[in-house]
């Protein structure tokens, strides 16, 4: 069966280092790979962009990175808008012909993305290739995923049976689902980026002292349902995340050994820190 590529991003492996970025820059920056792409500019393209992502409110902020870049779709928008500039190879990769594109600046509107910039000196369109110019020496890995120091990015060519088995596996998700273009990039974590969080501390005053409620049980309900439970660390501290935005109302039962058992009840519409609860 035909097997394609597809990139895994994880964004809970991802450090923000920007070597995928970097990396890009080596091998694209005036170099011209003939039958593939002219010269990356020095400045203004990021074929892959690493954007920050901050969650919550001190002293319980949560940052993380998400890649951008172009997704290789089997149904690209801007392959029908190409008039044949632009093309699919039969392993997936979306490759923009720098020849027949030559002066087709509109063609950087048909990304649903945004992930086809205008480069102004050479007056053609251009984004990431998946380094098939690389691939089509035999590698294994594009220079984004080997220049990877933690394995943020991975590259698998597989079957659509496989990638499927997959994206069950991993709990896999696309990235702007409201695009319907069948996209060779997927995500990994991607609560991370488009869930929120209920995050907080617990502590208790024991012989005079305050002390951090390490072991308390904290429960979290929606209505009468237990939507989770979790213990409080040895700081006190308490997460519950992958919670969808503006979800409504949540109720935290906090229980701790000799204590009375408080309740919290919040409205959630973005991550957010209820603070120290203080037992008695």
């Amino acid at each position: 069966m035909t097997k394609r590529y597809y990139l895994i991003y994880d964004l809970a492996k991802c450090i923000g280092c920007h070597n995928c970025l970097m990396a890009c820059k080596d091998e694209h920056v005036d170099n011209e790979w003939p039958g593939y792409t002219l010269p990356q500019p020095r400045h203004g393209h990021k074929w892959i962009n690493i954007h920050r992502i901050e969650r919550g409110q001190y002293p319980h902020i949560d940052v993380k990175y998400i890649a951008r870049l172009c997704r290789h779709c089997d149904d690209a928008p801007c392959i029908k808008a190409a008039g044949g500039a632009i093309y699919k190879r039969p392993d997936g990769i979306v490759m923009i012909d720098p020849g027949k594109a030559r002066g087709k600046k509109e063609l950087t509107a048909a990304c649903p993305y945004g992930m086809i910039l205008w480069n102004e000196e050479r007056e053609v369109p251009q984004k990431c290739t998946l380094c098939a110019h690389l691939i089509d020496q035999g590698w294994q890995k594009t220079r984004c995923v080997q220049a990877c120091p933690t394995g943020a990015l991975r590259l698998e060519k597989l079957t659509k049976e496989e990638m499927e088995h997959m994206i069950n596996e991993e709990k896999l998700e696309v990235l702007d689902p409201g695009h319907d273009t069948s996209p060779g990039v997927y995500y990994k974590n991607l609560y991370l980026y488009n869930k929120c969080f209920i995050s907080g501390s617990v502590a208790v005053e024991i012989e005079g002292k305050t002390e951090c409620a390490d072991g308390a049980k904290v429960i979290l309900r929606q209505g009468q349902e237990e939507i989770a439970a979790t213990t409080a660390d040895c700081f006190g501290d308490f997460k519950f995340d992958a919670l969808p935005r503006n979800s409504g109302l949540y109720i935290i039962e906090i229980l701790f050994d000799g204590c009375e058992k408080k309740i919290i009840e919040l409205e959630l519409k973005n991550s957010l820190n209820v603070g120290t609860v203080f037992l008695t």
